[in-house]
C-alpha cells in the first residue's frame, strides 16, 4: 500500500469500518450465536451482568466525582444530591429508569440555574 492510497478520500471511511465497526460487530454476532443457548441464571451471565453493572457504576461515579465541562462548575453536593434523588425516585416510583433519570436531571439543572 502506498502513501497515495492512504491519503485518498476513502481511506478514513475504510479505517472507521475496519477499526470501529468490525471489532464491535464480532461480539454482537457471537452474542446472537450463543445467546439462545445461555440460561438466564447461568454463572457466565451472572458474571457478565456484574461486570456490566460495575462498569456503569464506575462511569457514574466518575461523572459525579470527577466531572468535566459544565458539570465541573457545579457543586459536588449538588451532583451527589441529584443522583441520590434520582435513585430514590427510581425506587419509590415503580423502578422505572426513565423516572430516576428525569428527576436527577431536573434537580441538577435547577441547581445549575439557581446557582
Amino acid at each position: 500500500m502506498t502513501w497515495d492510497s492512504i491519503s485518498a478520500w476513502w481511506w478514513p471511511y475504510l479505517f472507521i469500518l475496519l477499526a470501529g465497526w468490525l471489532p464491535t460487530d464480532v461480539w454482537r454476532w457471537i452474542g446472537v450465536l450463543i445467546g439462545g443457548r445461555v440460561r438466564e441464571d447461568s454463572d457466565a451471565l451472572v458474571i457478565v451482568r456484574a461486570v456490566a453493572t460495575a462498569l456503569v457504576a464506575g462511569v457514574i461515579a466518575q461523572l459525579i466525582l470527577y466531572p468535566s465541562g459544565s458539570l465541573a462548575e457545579s457543586s459536588v453536593f449538588l451532583r451527589i444530591g441529584a443522583a441520590a434523588a434520582g435513585f430514590f425516585a427510581y425506587l419509590s416510583l415503580g423502578r422505572r429508569v426513565i423516572v430516576g433519570v428525569i428527576v436527577a436531571e431536573i434537580i441538577l439543572i435547577a441547581g445549575l440555574v439557581l446557582a
